[in-house]
């Protein structure tokens, strides 16, 4: 396991809130030389800490107006029944993300729409006809606050 120290710490921190910076750009916020910021990004890459770099779109701005999380729970459970359902859901592409939870439901999914009819259209047809698929109970995103991770 990585020993990360003070510095390493400060360098995610600063690659969570603009992961665009180069290593120079880094460095010179951070007291290092651009090399030794590379070297730094490239261990914490090499180990696992760093596993890619995101671009974080505007949905509003694209056409999609409505975010809703949908809680399912699978009408049978098994583990073909589970391979089957994330395989299937993980090919919509209006679901964002695919999580597998313990609780009241199986999975937690967050599906990006134009509009609600647009919503309706994708659990309807697409969503309710997975295999496995059972109960669904749906909440739709009002606003969102935007954290900045464990790191602060």
């Amino acid at each position: 396991m990585t020993q990360l120290d003070a510095l390493d710490f400060a360098l995610l921190k600063a690659l969570a809130q603009d992961a665009t910076r180069s290593a120079g750009a880094l460095g010179r916020a951070l007291g290092l030389s651009q090399p030794a910021a590379w070297r730094r990004i490239r261990r914490l890459q090499d180990a696992g800490i760093i596993a890619g770099r995101k671009l974080d779109l505007d949905k509003e701005k694209l056409g999609f107006g409505v975010t809703v999380f949908l809680g399912v729970k699978l009408a049978a459970k098994g583990r073909v029944s589970l391979e089957d359902f994330e395989r299937a859901v993980s090919a919509i592409p209006e679901v964002q993300t695919v999580e597998h939870v313990l609780g009241m439901y199986d999975y937690r999914l967050r599906v990006t729409a134009r509009d609600i009819s647009d919503f309706e259209r994708v659990l309807r047809r697409r969503i309710m006809t997975l295999p496995g698929a059972g109960n669904v109970e749906a909440n739709v995103l009002l606003s969102e606050e935007r954290r900045p991770g464990p790191l602060g």
